[in-house]
């Protein structure tokens, strides 16, 4: 029963994200609303569609999910390879079995390293270079020659 779900949940799943599958839907949107005139756009011909993409997303829901699982849990099995392949830490392989506060202090840890190795100067020039981007973003994007000769010296001085 698993393996047959497995199936018919990859399958409609990988045509349901194709360009032609949406085409379709707007076709059946496009047809539906077109029909309206002909039904007098009655409670019937409203309770049609409605009924309709209701069963739809109620049934993709379960699809999508039972997708996202194996391929989160495919996700999971391959880094769990590469930690044990490699120097990484082993206790890294089940962090998705901790609880929230023990992955916000671990969160907490990373940005601390992340912090302490942000101090290098090709990492200052790097944030101070990023920094002077936003600055000419929130000015509008005006970009003249003598603007960008002053962030240029602004990083190179840096």
């Amino acid at each position: 029963m698993k393996d047959v779900f497995r199936k018919i949940s990859s399958t409609i799943s990988n045509i349901a994200g194709t360009a032609y599958a949406f085409l379709g839907a707007v076709t059946v949107i496009a047809v539906w609303s077109l029909t309206g005139p002909l039904f007098n756009f009655s409670d019937t011909w409203q309770l049609v569609i409605n009924t309709g993409t209701t069963i739809v997303t109620f049934l993709m829901v379960f699809l999508i999910q039972n997708t996202q699982n194996r391929d989160a849990k495919a996700v999971h099995l391959k880094l769990d390879e590469l930690i044990r392949a490699t120097k990484a830490r082993d206790a890294f392989v089940d962090l998705e079995d901790l609880s929230d506060e023990e992955l916000s202090q671990l969160d907490k840890e990373f940005r601390d390293i992340r912090d302490k190795e942000s101090a290098s100067s090709v990492m200052k020039k790097l944030h101070k270079s990023i920094q002077l981007e936003h600055e000419i973003r929130k000015s509008g994007g005006r970009r003249s020659v003598e603007k960008l000769n002053e962030i240029i010296k602004k990083i190179t001085d840096y």
